[in-house]
C-alpha cells in the first residue's frame, strides 16, 4: 500500500511540474483582444506578416519568461519604435485596454505558444 501511495504521490508532483506556465491563459478572451486591437493585421499564430509570428516571439523568449512578459507588455501597451519584418521601423500599436488582466492574458498567450 506504501508503494502505491508513493507512486501516487510521484506522479502528482511530476504532473505538476510539467503543466504549462501558462495553463491559465483564456484563449478566446486573448484571441478576441487581438482581434479587436487589430493585431492580426501584422501577426498570425504561425507564419510572418508584417510583425513576427506569435510562434517566433514565443521562441525568442523560451525561457525568459519575465524578459519575454516585459518585452511584449512594453510593445503593446508604449507603442515603441518596432522594427518590422522588412527591416523598415514604425510604432507599434498601443492595445485598447487599461484592464491589466487583459494585458497580461494576451501576452501569457503569445508566449504559449
Amino acid at each position: 500500500m506504501k508503494k502505491i501511495i508513493s507512486s501516487s504521490l510521484a506522479l502528482t508532483l511530476v504532473a505538476a511540474l510539467i503543466t504549462p506556465a501558462y495553463a491559465g491563459v483564456d484563449v478566446d478572451a486573448a484571441k478576441s483582444l487581438a482581434k479587436k486591437n487589430d493585431c492580426f493585421k501584422c501577426h498570425a499564430v504561425d507564419k510572418t506578416k508584417k510583425g513576427p509570428s506569435y510562434k517566433k516571439v514565443a521562441l525568442k523568449y523560451k525561457g525568459k519568461t519575465a524578459e519575454g512578459e516585459a518585452a511584449i507588455t512594453k510593445n503593446i501597451t508604449t507603442g515603441p519604435k518596432v522594427k518590422l519584418e522588412d527591416g523598415t521601423e514604425e510604432n507599434h500599436k498601443i492595445i485598447e485596454t487599461k484592464d491589466q488582466a487583459q494585458i497580461k492574458n494576451l501576452v501569457d498567450w503569445i508566449l504559449s505558444l
